[in-house]
C-alpha cells in the first residue's frame, strides 16, 4: 500500500476559519497539501514536509482526521490527515506539482474541491475544537533487557535501537511544538527527550518540579517513575500543564495515566507516543503513534 500524509491547513478565528487548498497542475485538481512518505519516514514528519513543500508554510498539528483511501494504477493507497494551524509563513512558490493557493472559508472550499473525500476531511473538522493543546505522553525508548543491567535500574541508559527511536522522535515533536519537556528521573526517560532539545533549543521548558537535570532544560518528576507513581498525583502533575508539553515515562505508568486523563484504554511499546488533544479542560481527541 502506498502511503501519503497531509493537512487541513487554518488560519484565522476558530470559529470562521480559512482553509489552504492547492491546485495541481499535472492533475488540474484542487484539494489539500499531501503527498508521498519518504523512506523510512514517519508519517507525521511527512505531513510537516508536505505542506512546507506545497505551501511555504510551517504548521502545528492538532488532531487527526479520517485517513482516505483509494486506488492509484491499481494499488491502495492510504493518505493521513491532520488538523494543521499556520504558525509561519515563508511565501507561497507556484511550481510544477501545485501551480496556485487558495485561501477560503470552508463552505467555498467544499465548493471548490475536485475530490469527494477532500470534501469529508472539511466535514470532519467540525467534530471536534480547530484550537486544542497538545500533551505528547511518550513510552522511553528501548533500554536493552532490565536483567542483563548490573547497575542501578534508574541509569540503565538507551541502547542503539532506543538512541534510533529517540532521534525520530526529534523529527515528530516539532509537529506539536511541546514548550515544556517532563520526565522521570530514568535515564532512559531523560535521554528520549534530549535529542528533540538538542535540536529545538529555544523550546527548553523552565527549570521547575522536583528537579531539573543539569543545563538540558528537563524537568524530572519522581511521580512519572515506576517506584514513584500514585494513582492520584500523578495524573493531577501531568494534567496541570497548561502549555504544550512532552512527558516521558515508563510502560508500568503510561497506560493508567493515559486512562485517568483521557478515559480511553492504550498500550504503547517501547519508544511510541500518544498525543492528548485539550481544549476548554477536556480532551478532545487521542491518538498513538509509534517511533
Amino acid at each position: 500500500m502506498l502511503r501519503a500524509a497531509g493537512a487541513v491547513v487554518w488560519r484565522g478565528e476558530p470559529r470562521s476559519p480559512h482553509v489552504a487548498v492547492v491546485h495541481r497542475p499535472a492533475y488540474d485538481d484542487w484539494t489539500f497539501p499531501k503527498g508521498k512518505l519518504k523512506p523510512g519516514e514517519h508519517v507525521i514528519a511527512a505531513a510537516l514536509r508536505e505542506v512546507r513543500e506545497e505551501t511555504g508554510m510551517t504548521i502545528v498539528l492538532s488532531r487527526a482526521l479520517p485517513p482516505v483511501h483509494y486506488l492509484t494504477a491499481e494499488r491502495l493507497k492510504r493518505v493521513d490527515y491532520w488538523v494543521g494551524r499556520a504558525v509561519a509563513d515563508d511565501g507561497f512558490v507556484p511550481g510544477d506539482e501545485v501551480d496556485e493557493l487558495r485561501w477560503l472559508p470552508v463552505d467555498e472550499a467544499g465548493r471548490l474541491l475536485t475530490y469527494e473525500w477532500d470534501a469529508g476531511l472539511l466535514r470532519s473538522l467540525a467534530a471536534a475544537p480547530l484550537a486544542t493543546t497538545p500533551l505528547v505522553l511518550v513510552r522511553h525508548g528501548s533500554a536493552g533487557a532490565r536483567s542483563e543491567w548490573r547497575g542501578d535500574d534508574a541509569e540503565r541508559p538507551l541502547d542503539a535501537t532506543g538512541r534510533a527511536q529517540a532521534a525520530n522522535l526529534a523529527c515528530v515533536l516539532p509537529a506539536y511544538r511541546p514548550e515544556v519537556l517532563v520526565s522521570s528521573p530514568s535515564a532512559r526517560c531523560v535521554q528520549t527527550l534530549e535529542p528533540y532539545l538538542a535540536a529545538m533549543p529555544h523550546q527548553a521548558a523552565p527549570p521547575g518540579g522536583t528537579g531539573t537535570r543539569a543545563g538540558a532544560g528537563i524537568r524530572i518528576e519522581p511521580l512519572l517513575s515506576e517506584e514513584g507513581q500514585d494513582p492520584r498525583k500523578t495524573p493531577a502533575l501531568v494534567g496541570d500543564l497548561t502549555p504544550p508539553a512532552a512527558v516521558c515515562s515508563h510502560g508500568k505508568v503510561l497506560p493508567g495515566l493515559i486512562e485517568a486523563l483521557s478515559g480511553r484504554s492504550v498500550h504503547l511499546r517501547k519508544g511510541a507516543f500518544a498525543v492528548l488533544h485539550r481544549a476548554g479542560g477536556h480532551v478532545v481527541s487521542a491518538e498513538h503513534y509509534p517511533t
